[in-house]
Order: C-alpha cells, then structure tokens, then sequence
C-alpha cells in the first residue's frame, strides 16, 4: 500500500490511496474460506460447496467491503502519523470508472485543512466586566418580601392601599376568563388605583386594560390577555372582587433566619441583609461571567483573521447529513455556520496553547459539587465520601452528562483565563442597570 498526499494549497489537499493486491488477498481469502464452512447451497454438503462457487457467488461483494476497510484504516492511521488536523471529514473524489476485476486499486480524498494563525486575546478596545451589586433597596425589598411570605393575610370588607385583591377579570367577548391575586401597588395611575380604593368584596368594577398594571407582563399574568401585542391591547373588562387581604409581615426573629438558613446561621437582621447580599452577588457573578465570555467571544471571532476552506465545507455540508443538500442548501448551511465553526478553531487554539483541558478527576470533583450543591438544597448537608462517589459513578456512566460537565468546567477556565488576559476595564453597576444596559 501507498499513500501520498499533493497539497493544492494552505488549506486544501488530496491525499492518494494505491492499494495492491497484496494487501487484501489474504483477508478476502481468509473471509471467502469461513463463507465455505458455512453455505448451504443445494446439492452441496455444508462445508463441501467449492471454492470457486463460493467466489462467484460472494467474491465480489467481500472484496469491496474489504478493500473499503482496509482504505478507511490506512486514511485514519494516515491522517494521525501525519497530525494533520482536517476539518470535516475526507471527501472520496468521484469514481466512475472503477474496475473491481483489476488487482491494484487506487482513490482519492479531498482534504480541508484547518487553517494557521495566532489569537491575540488582549484587545487594543478594553471590553467591559461587569461588577452587578446587590443595592441597599433591593435586598430591603427582599426582607420586605420574606416577611410578608412567612406573615399572615388578614381578612377586609374594604379596598386600602398595601392590600391584596382576589377577583375574577371577565371578558366573554375578548375570550378572557381569568381568578387571579394581585397586590393594589400593581395598579398603574391615580384614576386605576381610585377604581379600586373603597370597593368591597362583591363589588364589580369595569376596567380599561391598556395601562392597568405597571408592566406588560403583570396584564399577561394576572389579566390573562395574549401576550403578544399585550402593551396595546385596550379592552373592557369587568373584575369581580372575591376576597380582599392585608398581609400582616412575620416577625424578623430567630425563628425567621432559621427557617430561611439553618440553626444559628444567621442572628440578626444585619446578618440576614448580609447573606442575602452575598447570595444575590453570587447569581448575578453568573450572569456577569457569561456576559463576559460572549463578549470575549465576539471580540475574538472579529479581531482573528484566517480563511477557510469554505469550498470543500460546502461539499462536505452537502453529504455529511442524513439527507443530501443542494448545493445552495449546503452554501445557506455554510453561512450560517461558520462563525460558529472560527470560535470553535479559536477557543480550540486557546486550550491547546494555555494547557485548559479538562480533566477525568476535574469532572469526578465537579459532578461530585454539583451532587453537593443539589442535595443542599434538599436539607442533605453532609453527604458521606463514599455516597457521593457512588452518585457520581452513575452520572458519570452517562456519556452525554460527561459531556455537559466537561463543557461547564471548560467554560469557568475560560473565563477565569480571560479576566487574567484579556484587556478588561470592570464596571460596578445595580443589576436593574445591568439588565437595562445589556438586554435594552
């Protein structure tokens, strides 16, 4: 057997394949010979039907499975020794006139190279971290919230401002049926909220939809409307009062922060508004770091020059699917693709060069803390070494959980390399500014 390979260019080249006769005689024999052994063919004992029936029977077909093992071997085997880094996969160059009679074979593969080139990951533009912090009003709202959760609804004959409302919005003709809870500071401007002030239980108040609650999303929830084109819909509705509450806040006492945290976690308010704070900057770290890493990414797959083979990948496109493309299906393919693809080439360049693999025993600690953090959740504190190895084994047996852990834990290196390296400028920020900022 010989293989050599004619570089067309950088990224393209065509590897050749001469397979003599040598190289498969034996194997085809040895499979033809177990074929004999076994035929059963009318008129013949089995194990005694000649050899040259059984070639003209089977010959043929064993000898092109066998031919097409041994090329797929030496293509893959080729492809390693050379550490050649393709993309795709080869591509056989049309045959049509193979001839299986003949002794010596010889194919043709098309190559797509994957390209060189070098990542600078510190930007001449600073990209911005974000720093989101927890302020004083919002974790005031949330013990505001606790308190009113674990409190005590107070039975009213009369609508008062800080009260809840339980009634039904009814509109036959704009199909809206809907029993909902809403407290009174959900209702937007003055003329709304006098609508409700001093009804009792029974009363129905006929209502105007645009502009009723704060925000869009509160008329989705409460009024039950369609959600699309919510913010101008301008319906009558009536709304029958079925019950109305004040919530009287729990206590902000010991028994309080042991419920919320465990025994003696936390002992005073300013402890509560500590954790609290804590906790919050944690999720919204979260949201930073993925701000950050698609922020990072952009900058990378715009600012890193390099071709592609992009003909060869709309080929390749073309056949590597269940159903075959068109070539215009493959290019809309290729498109939409391929900045997917650069990063891939990007962030693969970047855990190679900076040694950011992950590791077996970094999945095994991994899934173990994802074990710890959910059983948590559960009450479950102290979970045993052994109990969690045991756990760990049976997720770990799932090839594509490997596969999601190992894509988490190689995100947080990638992140942590980028705030080491990359040309950052942190900006402290309240979150409701964040999500304006970002998502406006």
């Amino acid at each position: 057997m010989n293989i050599t390979r004619e570089n067309i260019d950088a990224l393209n080249a065509v590897v050749k394949v001469d397979i003599a006769k040598d190289d498969y005689a034996d194997k085809v024999n040895t499979v033809l010979s177990d074929y004999r052994k076994n035929a059963n063919i009318p008129g013949f004992r089995k194990g005694h039907v000649p050899m040259g029936l059984v070639k003209k029977q089977y010959g043929k077909a064993v000898l092109v499975d066998e031919v097409n093992k041994l090329l797929q071997d030496a293509l893959n085997k080729y492809l390693t020794e050379e550490k050649l880094d393709v993309l795709g996969n080869p591509l056989p160059k049309p045959q049509d006139d193979l001839n299986w009679d003949a002794d010596e074979f010889s194919f043709e593969f098309e190559l797509g190279l994957a390209p060189e080139f070098d990542v600078k990951v510190k930007s001449k533009k600073a990209i911005t971290h974000y720093n989101i912090q927890a302020t004083d009003k919002m974790i005031d709202d949330q013990i505001e919230n606790i308190a009113n959760q674990y409190g005590k609804l107070i039975a009213k004959d009369t609508v008062e401002k800080g009260h809840e409302i339980t009634g039904r919005f009814f509109s036959e003709e704009n199909e809206i049926d809907k029993t909902t809870t809403f407290s009174l500071d959900k209702i937007k401007g003055k003329k709304n909220t006098d609508s409700f002030l001093g009804a009792k239980v029974d009363d129905v108040l006929t209502l105007k939809t645009k502009n009723l609650f704060d925000e869009t999303h509160s008329l989705v929830s409460y009024v039950g409307v369609n959600a699309e084109g919510a913010d101008k819909l301008n319906v009558e509705v009536t709304f029958t009062i079925t019950e109305i509450n004040e919530r009287e806040g729990a206590d902000l006492d010991q028994d309080l922060f042991d419920k919320l945290f465990g025994k003696d976690v936390v002992k005073s308010v300013t402890e509560v508004k500590a954790k609290l704070k804590e906790d919050a900057e944690k999720q919204f770290a979260q949201q930073s770091d993925q701000k950050l890493l698609n922020d990072v990414t952009e900058n990378l797959i715009e600012n890193t020059k390099f071709d592609l083979p992009a003909d060869f990948l709309k080929k390749w496109i073309q056949t590597s699917g269940e159903n075959p493309l068109s070539a215009d299906e493959a290019s809309e393919e290729y498109e939409k693709s391929e900045k997917g693809l650069r990063y891939q080439l990007i962030e693969g360049k970047i855990i190679a060069d900076n040694n950011l693999q992950v590791t077996f025993d970094e999945i095994k600690d991994g899934t173990k803390e994802m074990i710890k953090g959910q059983m948590a959740q559960f009450g479950q504190l102290n979970p045993s070494e052994e109990e969690l190895d045991n756990i760990a084994a049976r997720v770990l047996g799932n090839q594509d959980e490997i596969k999601r852990i190992n894509e988490q834990l190689l995100s947080k290196k990638l992140i942590e390399f980028y705030k080491e390296n990359a040309n950052l400028k942190v900006k402290n920020i309240s979150y409701d500014d964040f999500i304006k900022e970002v998502y406006s």
